[in-house]
């Protein structure tokens, strides 16, 4: 992701709020009780809403501390109840969305990672991350990232973790109601390019391995190991299924029995047994039983908590620090809470505060994008986001399609529609045509396939996805 890999992970300084606060005694190890787990999510939360910057940020240039939303989520905190002083003003989900908002967000250089990050964060925090406004929408410019050549990838190939990132992005970020928004047919790429760079030993690490003998017989990395089985089980892949069992296997393999720690490539450390525990929260595994409860007792959640400082709440990165890490407080709470990569957001406790905001229609005159999946019903799977400027509230699926043909990234996403004016039933796209009941239809934001016409209106931030068939 666009963290740094384990040996860069920086432990911060103690915000000075803390003082002494943060560097109380450790708890005594043991196996985690809910109480135990209960204390360790109150302590965590208090922690990470002192990196609370006094405009009420979390995000902005240089480091970046917004994981700590899908961490407040997983721990039944709301974002928008987090705030400086309690100034409701300045809290955490509406600076977070305003900053999501600004044309020069993420840089003049962004990488998929950034919106993917984003995807996963503005989620948690009750942001509708298809409509953070009327101009931002973090699916479409995920979809922008789409390799046709390589279908299933996000981003540069080499780059592993973008495309197990976006996995995890698309899949975890449901709509407002709890549906999954993209098509299956767009995760089952996703999951065969991870499938493809699964090391022999079960793991995966930050690059591609696909289709080079050295890289496979590599060493898997525990972090992204994690991540790549949660990014499975977030597309609909069960945890019996082999790879994710092998990826079991391989963390088991790597479980320190001393303390429930996970021996990650650089060492014991709480970052990677977050991703670890992560992982398997995604898939439903319970990190305090069975395989991973040792022979001396300990699992891999006694081991974040025996990281952690109380009443602090914050933990450290490595057993011999001396100081709390954001990071490592972020990655430990989120799975000592139960939570994988990202949460739903828990419903606000302040006042008038809605569980999401979202843009509600376009602003004529500014520019915007759709995300956008053409399936031909053979495999070949186009995926862009289409860019145009919105005349209206709504448009047409007519006219996404036509500013598709122009103005898609990737291209190539639609190459001609018939008829190509009017409100009326689709009958070709991209040379295939209608023929008998089988038939091109549309889907909106995961809604059931319908026959797909012209006049379709479509609102902002809609997910689209086009499919031939019966």
């Amino acid at each position: 992701m666009s963290r740094p890999p384990t040996t860069r992970r920086l432990a911060l300084a103690v915000p000075a709020a803390l003082g002494a606060f943060a560097l109380t005694v450790l708890p005594a190890a043991a196996t985690s009780t809910p109480a135990q787990i209960a204390t360790s999510k109150t302590n965590g939360v208090a922690y990470l809403k002192s990196l609370q910057a006094a405009d009420g940020s979390y995000a902005g240039t240089g480091l970046s501390n917004e994981w700590a939303f899908s961490a407040f989520a997983a721990a039944g905190t709301a974002v928008v109840d987090v705030a400086p002083g309690g100034d409701t003003t300045k809290n955490a989900r509406t600076v977070y969305r305003n900053l999501l908002s600004t044309a020069g967000w993420p840089s003049a250089t962004p990488v998929v990672t950034d919106y993917e990050r984003a995807t996963l964060n503005a989620y948690a925090a009750g942001i509708d991350p298809a409509r953070v406004s009327a101009s931002r929408n973090l699916i479409a410019d995920v979809y922008g990232y789409w390799q046709n050549a390589e279908a299933g990838y996000f981003g540069p190939s080499a780059t592993y973790n973008g495309t197990v990132f976006a996995g995890l992005a698309l899949a975890g970020a449901k709509t407002q109601t709890g549906v999954r928004r993209v098509p299956q047919a767009l995760l089952d790429k996703v999951v065969t390019r991870i499938r493809a760079n699964q090391h022999h030993d079960g793991g995966w690490d930050f690059q591609k391995a696909e289709g080079n003998p050295t890289r496979l017989s590599a060493p898997g990395d525990v972090d992204m190991t994690g991540a790549s089985m949660a990014a499975l089980c977030a597309a609909g892949v069960p945890n019996t299924d082999a790879d994710v069992v092998q990826a079991k296997a391989f963390l088991k393999s790597k479980l320190v029995a001393a303390n429930g720690a996970f021996n990650a490539l650089y060492g014991v450390n709480t970052n990677s047994n977050g991703w670890a525990v992560a992982g398997l929260n995604a898939c439903g595994i319970n990190p305090q039983t069975g395989d991973f409860l040792t022979t001396l007792g300990k699992t891999p959640v006694d081991f974040l908590i025996a990281q952690q400082y109380n009443p602090g709440g914050g933990f450290k990165y490595k057993s011999t620090d001396t100081a709390p890490s954001a990071y490592a407080s972020i990655d430990a709470l989120r799975a000592v809470a139960g939570g994988g990569f990202t949460a739903a957001p828990p419903t606000p406790v302040t006042a008038g505060a809605p569980k999401w905001v979202a843009a509600s229609a376009f602003t004529p005159g500014t520019a915007t994008e759709l995300a956008l999946t053409v399936d031909d019903g053979t495999g070949n799977l186009k995926v862009c986001a289409v860019a145009f400027t919105a005349t209206a509230a709504t448009t047409t699926l007519g006219d996404v399609l036509d500013a598709a043909a122009t103005s898609a990234t990737p291209s190539g996403c639609v190459t001609g529609v018939t008829p190509s004016s009017g409100t009326g039933t689709i009958t070709t796209l991209n040379g295939k045509a209608n023929s008998g009941s089988q038939t091109w239809k549309v889907s909106v934001d995961g809604s059931a396939f319908a026959a797909a016409s012209r006049g379709r209106t479509i609102g902002v931030g809609d997910t689209i996805a086009l499919r031939w068939g019966a």
